[in-house]
């Protein structure tokens, strides 16, 4: 019954995912907000082979998808909120708001820490932002951030369905966040005062330091304004900006095979380092 459930879990993610990237896939087509330096068929070819090996990499290194271990962990009785008796909808929200500020936290980790950000820089080295932007992290990476996620859904006792709701949101804002597209500011304004729009997340992936170091929330925009780390324009046009790192901007860099290789080549500073 369980292997049932969970199965039917991972139908719905997939199928949620699936709508959202064909969605924001074509908003790109139609209404690209910036051009980009190389054909989409080698950008997108190299990224999503990215998803596909670090999915691979999760399946070898992890027995449990995060939905199913919240499972376990929710019949065992582990973490805090597995200690009082919510009412429902209030353990539900508190769960996804504890994921999702773990997540802010994560992120900010992995650019002040130097043997992390090599990891995470194969993310930041994309040379043009949009929806599959959101799905190239290294494989190493994503193994890492499943544990890290595991051993926050453990400690929270984020119960089964907090968790696969936390999951389909966030990968559906990501997509949102990282597309190439822009919103009309009447929207764009009072929208990013709940959730990370693709105008705010675009700085994040600026060429300049200070504004790569900031702005790192993923769903929820309000960590960054708690934690001072919120930067509302960048100082260059959204348009034309340069996104990514420029210590790989050969086209030849954004082949599968270097961006596996990435993080094992000679490094330049963290962008807090």
């Amino acid at each position: 019954m369980m292997t049932e459930a969970m199965a039917q879990a991972d139908l719905i993610r997939m199928g949620v995912f699936l709508a959202i990237f064909a969605a924001m896939a074509s908003w790109e087509v139609l209404a690209p907000l910036r051009r980009s330096g190389l054909p989409r068929l080698v950008r997108w070819s190299n990224n999503l082979a990215m998803v596909a090996v670090g999915n691979l990499l999760l399946k070898l290194v992890f027995p449990l998808t995060a939905v199913s271990f919240a499972a376990l962990a929710q019949a065992r009785g582990w973490g805090l909120l597995g200690q009082v008796n919510w009412p429902g909808w209030l353990e539900l929200a508190l769960a996804f708001v504890i994921l999702d500020l773990a997540i802010y936290a994560q992120h900010r980790l992995f650019h002040s820490v130097p043997l992390l950000w090599r990891l995470h820089r194969v993310h930041h080295a994309d040379t043009m932002i949009d929806v599959t932007t959101a799905l190239r992290f290294h494989p190493l990476e994503i193994a890492l951030s499943m544990g890290i996620k595991l051993a926050v859904i453990a400690l929270a006792g984020a119960s089964a369905e907090a968790v696969l709701l936390f999951e389909i949101v966030l990968n559906g804002a990501a997509m949102f966040n990282h597309a190439n597209v822009s919103l009309p500011a009447w929207l764009e304004r009072p929208l990013r005062w709940a959730i990370v729009t693709p105008d705010m997340h675009r700085i994040h992936h600026s060429t300049l330091a200070d504004e790569t170091n900031s702005n790192y929330g993923f769903n929820l925009s309000c960590w960054d304004r708690l934690f001072a780390s919120y930067t509302a324009r960048p100082s260059r046009p959204q348009e034309t900006m340069p996104i990514g790192l420029d210590q790989f901007r050969d086209p030849r860099d954004a082949w599968l095979d270097r961006l596996l290789l990435q993080p094992f080549a000679p490094s330049q500073p963290s962008p807090e380092g």
